[in-house]
């Protein structure tokens, strides 16, 4: 779906925007494809993605970040809640 793609690449430009206003060291991630992706409406539609994307340039590995997005389509909004990397936890068996 190309809503989802778009809010895929808004996360990921609106997550470069903020480290560039608070001046991190963090290197900015590039846009790749959204893998997986939820939606909940309420008053407003909350988004919850997975998404492929680079960090580092274009030599950077793909990585998975999460991100969740609110749209209110009445005020043509959409804000940035959350965007992190995706960790995955393993059981490790003792042998």
């Amino acid at each position: 779906m190309a809503e989802v793609q778009d809010l895929g690449r808004f996360s990921v430009e609106e997550h470069n925007r903020m480290l560039r206003q608070a001046q991190k060291e963090e290197e900015e991630v590039t846009f790749e494809e959204v893998v997986e992706a939820q939606s909940q409406v309420v008053s407003e539609i909350k988004y919850y993605m997975k998404i492929s994307a680079t960090q580092g340039g274009d030599g950077g590995d793909s990585r998975i970040f999460e991100s969740v997005v609110v749209v209110k389509p009445w005020l043509r909004s959409k804000q940035l809640l959350n965007f992190a990397p995706y960790i995955i936890f393993r059981k490790l068996k003792c042998r």
